[in-house]
């Protein structure tokens, strides 16, 4: 499993149900790095797509506390161990968590890479991601050359997870119900 998000310096990620910044670069970018994958999310990130639709050519799993939603095309579970039992079917590189906030905070351990877009402009944000920089088990293992789009400068970067926590065969996994 892996996961995909564009960070301010602050590590914003969003702000009142947006993105920070539309970026034609990253947005080819993510979308380069998940066709054809499962893309799993939270309600929040679902209900901010455009239309509220699936995004195309992608199996969408959504991870919500909310009972049944009404939306075609996506899988809803209501539990990391709910989550991991419908990941079980599709192999680990093919699926990457893309967001919101709190989906991120519990799926990190079980990632073994984070797709990072470091953005050199900062926002005001309501929603950030950990800073893998100050966090020891993460690595940064790849970066990008600096891009521009109008006036931001962004980058690619890939963090490694030096410490991942197997999911696959997890059955004492926390039943999080956040999301």
């Amino acid at each position: 499993m892996k996961l995909i998000v564009a960070v301010d310096p602050q590590w914003g990620i969003g702000c009142n149900g947006e993105l920070l910044a539309m970026i034609p670069g990253d947005m080819k970018y993510f979308k380069e790095k998940t066709i054809g994958k499962v893309v799993v999310m939270g309600r929040g990130t679902f209900e901010s797509l455009p239309g509220r639709k699936p995004l195309k050519d992608r199996i969408n799993i959504v991870l919500t506390k909310r009972g049944q939603l009404d939306y075609e095309g996506i899988i809803i579970c209501h539990s990391l161990a709910e989550l991991f039992v419908a990941l079980s079917k599709y192999k680990g590189d093919d699926v990457f968590i893309i967001g919101g906030e709190s989906i991120y905070k519990q799926c990190m351990p079980y990632c073994s890479e984070a797709y990072i877009t470091k953005i050199g402009k900062e926002y005001q944000a309501n929603k950030h991601f950990p800073n893998l920089d100050n966090r020891q088990e993460w690595k940064c293992v790849e970066v990008g050359s600096l891009q521009s789009y109008k006036d931001i400068d962004f980058k690619f970067t890939i963090y490694k997870n030096l410490d991942q926590r197997e999911w696959r065969k997890n059955d004492n996994v926390e039943d999080s119900r956040k999301g």
